[in-house]
Protein backbone atom coordinates (compact mmCIF):
# COMPACT_ATOMS: atom_id res chain seq x y z
CA UNK A 1 0.00 0.00 0.00
CA UNK A 2 1.29 3.69 -1.01
CA UNK A 3 2.47 5.77 2.04
CA UNK A 4 -0.61 8.25 1.09
CA UNK A 5 -3.42 5.54 1.38
CA UNK A 6 -1.98 3.98 3.84
CA UNK A 7 -2.19 7.23 5.98
CA UNK A 8 -5.50 7.78 4.82
CA UNK A 9 -6.67 4.87 5.90
CA UNK A 10 -5.01 5.26 9.54
CA UNK A 11 -6.04 8.75 9.91
CA UNK A 12 -9.94 7.11 8.72
CA UNK A 13 -9.55 4.60 11.31
CA UNK A 14 -8.61 6.65 13.97
CA UNK A 15 -10.89 9.01 13.63
CA UNK A 16 -13.42 6.03 13.60
CA UNK A 17 -12.48 4.74 17.00
CA UNK A 18 -11.00 7.87 18.68
CA UNK A 19 -14.82 8.46 20.35
CA UNK A 20 -16.77 8.07 23.09
CA UNK A 21 -19.07 5.77 22.38
CA UNK A 22 -16.32 3.19 23.01
CA UNK A 23 -15.50 3.97 26.62
CA UNK A 24 -18.22 1.94 28.21
CA UNK A 25 -16.32 -1.43 26.96
CA UNK A 26 -13.24 0.02 27.47
CA UNK A 27 -11.17 0.03 30.87
CA UNK A 28 -10.51 3.81 30.19
CA UNK A 29 -14.13 4.64 31.45
CA UNK A 30 -13.12 4.16 35.58
CA UNK A 31 -10.89 7.28 35.32
CA UNK A 32 -13.67 8.72 33.41
CA UNK A 33 -15.61 8.28 36.88
CA UNK A 34 -13.53 11.03 38.27
CA UNK A 35 -12.78 14.61 37.45
CA UNK A 36 -10.14 15.14 40.12
CA UNK A 37 -6.85 15.25 38.83
CA UNK A 38 -5.11 12.84 41.96
CA UNK A 39 -8.18 10.43 41.03
CA UNK A 40 -8.37 10.09 37.57
CA UNK A 41 -4.82 9.39 37.35
CA UNK A 42 -4.68 6.97 40.70
CA UNK A 43 -7.97 5.10 39.38
CA UNK A 44 -6.58 4.70 35.56
CA UNK A 45 -3.50 3.53 36.86
CA UNK A 46 -4.88 0.58 38.90
CA UNK A 47 -7.40 0.00 36.14
CA UNK A 48 -4.75 -0.28 33.62
CA UNK A 49 -2.70 -2.53 35.85
CA UNK A 50 -5.19 -4.71 35.95
CA UNK A 51 -6.04 -4.67 32.04
CA UNK A 52 -5.74 -7.83 31.27
CA UNK A 53 -8.01 -11.17 30.22
CA UNK A 54 -11.52 -10.17 29.11
CA UNK A 55 -12.60 -7.01 29.23
CA UNK A 56 -16.04 -6.73 31.24
CA UNK A 57 -13.79 -8.80 34.03
CA UNK A 58 -11.35 -6.13 33.59
CA UNK A 59 -14.00 -3.30 34.38
CA UNK A 60 -16.07 -4.84 37.08
CA UNK A 61 -12.65 -5.76 39.05
CA UNK A 62 -11.38 -2.10 38.73
CA UNK A 63 -15.15 -0.92 39.70
CA UNK A 64 -14.57 -3.06 42.65
CA UNK A 65 -11.22 -1.03 43.15
CA UNK A 66 -12.76 2.34 43.47
CA UNK A 67 -15.75 1.51 44.91
CA UNK A 68 -13.58 -0.19 48.15
CA UNK A 69 -12.52 3.47 47.87
CA UNK A 70 -15.63 5.13 48.14
CA UNK A 71 -14.86 6.65 44.61
CA UNK A 72 -11.91 9.14 46.06
CA UNK A 73 -8.83 7.29 45.58
CA UNK A 74 -7.07 10.27 46.12
CA UNK A 75 -8.51 10.68 49.81
CA UNK A 76 -8.50 6.67 50.20
CA UNK A 77 -4.23 6.60 49.46
CA UNK A 78 -3.29 9.28 51.41
CA UNK A 79 -5.34 8.95 54.57
CA UNK A 80 -6.92 5.00 54.53
CA UNK A 81 -6.56 3.11 57.91
CA UNK A 82 -5.62 -0.73 58.26
CA UNK A 83 -8.95 -2.05 58.47
CA UNK A 84 -9.83 0.30 55.59
CA UNK A 85 -7.93 -2.41 53.65
CA UNK A 86 -9.79 -5.08 55.26
CA UNK A 87 -12.08 -4.07 52.59
CA UNK A 88 -10.42 -5.64 49.83
CA UNK A 89 -9.48 -9.21 51.62
CA UNK A 90 -9.97 -11.64 48.35
CA UNK A 91 -9.53 -9.42 46.19
CA UNK A 92 -7.81 -11.34 42.99
CA UNK A 93 -7.63 -10.56 39.23
CA UNK A 94 -5.94 -13.46 37.21
CA UNK A 95 -2.04 -12.71 39.09
CA UNK A 96 -2.90 -9.45 40.69
CA UNK A 97 -4.09 -10.10 43.82
CA UNK A 98 -4.83 -8.69 47.47
CA UNK A 99 -1.28 -8.47 48.82
CA UNK A 100 -0.25 -6.61 45.23
CA UNK A 101 -3.04 -4.42 45.82
CA UNK A 102 -1.88 -3.39 49.60
CA UNK A 103 1.99 -2.69 48.02
CA UNK A 104 0.33 -0.85 45.14
CA UNK A 105 -1.51 1.63 47.64
CA UNK A 106 1.72 1.65 49.99
CA UNK A 107 3.79 2.63 47.01
CA UNK A 108 1.00 4.93 45.81
CA UNK A 109 0.96 6.84 49.11
CA UNK A 110 4.65 7.19 49.24
CA UNK A 111 4.34 8.84 45.56
CA UNK A 112 2.07 11.49 46.68
CA UNK A 113 3.73 12.15 50.34
CA UNK A 114 7.59 11.96 48.67
CA UNK A 115 7.46 12.74 45.16
CA UNK A 116 4.29 15.05 44.70
CA UNK A 117 2.47 13.34 41.75
CA UNK A 118 2.87 9.92 39.44
CA UNK A 119 3.25 12.69 36.29
CA UNK A 120 6.56 13.64 38.23
CA UNK A 121 7.63 10.48 37.86
CA UNK A 122 7.41 9.54 34.41
CA UNK A 123 9.51 12.39 33.72
CA UNK A 124 11.69 11.85 30.74
CA UNK A 125 15.57 12.06 30.04
CA UNK A 126 16.57 15.43 27.77
CA UNK A 127 16.65 13.96 24.58
CA UNK A 128 14.88 11.30 24.89
CA UNK A 129 13.11 9.94 21.97
CA UNK A 130 10.37 7.86 23.93
CA UNK A 131 9.32 7.25 27.49
CA UNK A 132 11.43 4.08 28.19
CA UNK A 133 13.66 5.83 30.50
CA UNK A 134 11.06 7.68 32.12
CA UNK A 135 8.70 4.10 32.40
CA UNK A 136 12.10 2.39 34.68
CA UNK A 137 12.12 6.37 36.39
CA UNK A 138 9.07 5.60 37.46
CA UNK A 139 9.67 1.64 38.09
CA UNK A 140 12.17 2.55 40.46
CA UNK A 141 10.41 4.95 42.37
CA UNK A 142 7.49 2.54 42.60
CA UNK A 143 9.77 -0.42 43.84
CA UNK A 144 11.76 2.11 46.37
CA UNK A 145 10.13 1.08 49.44
CA UNK A 146 10.30 -2.55 50.84
CA UNK A 147 7.90 -4.79 48.43
CA UNK A 148 7.06 -8.52 47.49
CA UNK A 149 9.07 -9.87 44.80
CA UNK A 150 6.31 -10.98 43.26
CA UNK A 151 4.66 -7.76 42.61
CA UNK A 152 6.93 -6.35 40.48
CA UNK A 153 5.99 -8.31 37.50
CA UNK A 154 2.83 -6.12 37.42
CA UNK A 155 5.01 -3.04 36.06
CA UNK A 156 6.80 -3.93 33.10
CA UNK A 157 10.26 -3.14 32.65
CA UNK A 158 11.25 -1.73 29.28
CA UNK A 159 15.06 -2.30 30.22
CA UNK A 160 14.23 -5.88 29.85
CA UNK A 161 12.64 -6.36 26.86
CA UNK A 162 8.80 -5.85 28.25
CA UNK A 163 6.39 -4.28 25.13
CA UNK A 164 4.92 -2.28 28.82
CA UNK A 165 1.42 -2.54 27.02
CA UNK A 166 -0.23 -1.57 29.90
CA UNK A 167 1.41 1.09 30.78
CA UNK A 168 1.84 2.26 27.44
CA UNK A 169 -1.49 2.39 27.65
CA UNK A 170 -1.97 4.55 30.59
CA UNK A 171 0.46 7.50 29.67
CA UNK A 172 -1.67 7.63 26.67
CA UNK A 173 -5.05 8.05 28.60
CA UNK A 174 -2.79 10.70 30.96
CA UNK A 175 -0.78 12.46 28.17
CA UNK A 176 -3.01 12.51 25.20
CA UNK A 177 -4.89 15.60 24.37
CA UNK A 178 -8.97 14.82 25.63
CA UNK A 179 -9.80 16.40 21.63
CA UNK A 180 -12.29 13.99 21.16
CA UNK A 181 -13.24 13.09 24.86
CA UNK A 182 -11.56 10.08 24.75
CA UNK A 183 -7.95 10.72 26.80
CA UNK A 184 -7.57 13.27 29.24
CA UNK A 185 -4.37 14.93 28.66
CA UNK A 186 -4.31 15.88 32.16
CA UNK A 187 -0.09 15.64 32.25
CA UNK A 188 1.14 19.11 30.83
CA UNK A 189 5.07 18.06 31.23
CA UNK A 190 5.37 14.97 28.96
CA UNK A 191 4.81 15.68 25.54
CA UNK A 192 2.47 12.99 23.45
CA UNK A 193 5.56 12.95 20.65
CA UNK A 194 7.38 10.49 23.15
CA UNK A 195 4.34 8.17 23.63
CA UNK A 196 4.63 4.79 22.33
CA UNK A 197 1.90 2.34 21.02
CA UNK A 198 0.55 0.07 23.43
CA UNK A 199 1.50 -3.35 21.37
CA UNK A 200 -0.79 -6.41 21.86
CA UNK A 201 -1.77 -9.00 20.00
CA UNK A 202 -4.23 -7.18 18.26
CA UNK A 203 -1.97 -3.84 17.53
CA UNK A 204 0.69 -6.08 16.50
CA UNK A 205 -1.36 -7.95 14.29
CA UNK A 206 -2.98 -5.27 12.14
CA UNK A 207 0.41 -3.55 12.38
CA UNK A 208 1.89 -6.42 10.62
CA UNK A 209 -0.48 -6.86 8.36
CA UNK A 210 -0.32 -3.19 7.56
CA UNK A 211 3.59 -3.68 6.68
CA UNK A 212 4.24 -1.27 9.55
CA UNK A 213 6.54 -3.67 11.78
CA UNK A 214 8.09 -7.02 10.72
CA UNK A 215 9.43 -7.92 14.04
CA UNK A 216 7.47 -10.99 15.19
CA UNK A 217 7.58 -10.64 19.04
CA UNK A 218 5.70 -8.23 20.67
CA UNK A 219 8.81 -6.99 22.90
CA UNK A 220 10.22 -3.01 23.35
CA UNK A 221 12.32 -3.63 19.98
CA UNK A 222 8.61 -3.82 18.19
CA UNK A 223 7.57 -0.70 19.81
CA UNK A 224 9.93 1.12 19.06
CA UNK A 225 10.12 -0.56 15.42
CA UNK A 226 6.04 0.31 15.31
CA UNK A 227 6.97 3.95 16.84
CA UNK A 228 9.43 4.78 13.95
CA UNK A 229 6.35 3.97 11.29
CA UNK A 230 3.85 5.89 13.12
CA UNK A 231 5.89 8.95 13.54
CA UNK A 232 6.07 9.02 9.69
CA UNK A 233 2.62 9.90 9.74
CA UNK A 234 2.33 12.00 12.63
CA UNK A 235 5.62 12.76 14.72
CA UNK A 236 3.59 15.22 17.10
CA UNK A 237 0.87 12.13 17.83
CA UNK A 238 1.91 9.40 16.97
CA UNK A 239 -0.37 7.24 19.01
CA UNK A 240 -3.25 8.54 18.26
CA UNK A 241 -3.32 5.28 15.93
CA UNK A 242 -3.40 2.72 18.22
CA UNK A 243 -7.21 3.97 18.18
CA UNK A 244 -7.08 2.66 14.42
CA UNK A 245 -4.99 -0.17 14.88
CA UNK A 246 -6.77 -1.42 17.90
CA UNK A 247 -9.83 -0.86 16.62
CA UNK A 248 -9.28 -2.81 13.49
CA UNK A 249 -8.43 -5.69 15.02
CA UNK A 250 -10.97 -6.08 17.42
CA UNK A 251 -14.13 -4.33 16.10
CA UNK A 252 -12.81 -5.49 12.02
CA UNK A 253 -11.18 -8.70 12.94
CA UNK A 254 -8.18 -7.74 10.93
CA UNK A 255 -4.80 -9.72 11.20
Amino acid sequence: MKYSDLKELLNEKALRYNSTEFIESDPILIPHLFTKKEDIEISGFLAATIAWGQRPTIIKNAKRLVEGMDFAPHNFILNHTPKDLQRFEGFVHRTFNYDDLLFFITSLRNIYLRHDSLENCFTPKSGDENLKNGINNFRNIFFEIDHLKRSKKHVSDPFRNSACKRINMYLRWMVRPNDAGVDFGIWKNISPSLLSCPLDVHTGNVARALGLLKRKQNDWKAVEELDASLRKFNPEDPVIYDFALFGMGVFENIK
